[in-house]
């Protein structure tokens, strides 16, 4: 006889902490989604992968920012990096870094 497991909710909903012995019971997800679930979604990440840079061009670096100019760009969203660059070029047109 096979012991039986315990729910993975609780009456109020909550999702209990998984156990191995939840996951010795989990199947990949090839065999348990549709088909055609799993293969778009194997399209959708194959997509989002950035395929290798032909040349760099762009170096990494660390730059100390003051908490007000990066609480400025961050909040501007994604490709605040972006624009901080854009915003250095803009200043260099005009100025020396010396």
């Amino acid at each position: 006889m096979t012991k039986k497991r315990a729910p993975m909710v609780d009456e109020s909903g909550e999702v209990r902490e998984l156990t191995a012995a939840d996951l010795r019971h989990f199947k990949p997800a090839d065999q348990a989604l549709d088909p055609q679930l799993y293969s778009d979604l194997l399209k959708m990440n194959a997509r989002a992968r950035r395929g290798p840079q032909k040349a760099p061009v762009k170096q990494t670096t660390t730059i100390r920012l003051s908490p007000d100019v990066m609480a400025a760009f961050k909040a501007t969203g994604a490709g605040w990096q972006t624009r901080i660059d854009n915003a250095l070029k803009d200043w260099l047109i005009t100025h020396s870094p010396s």
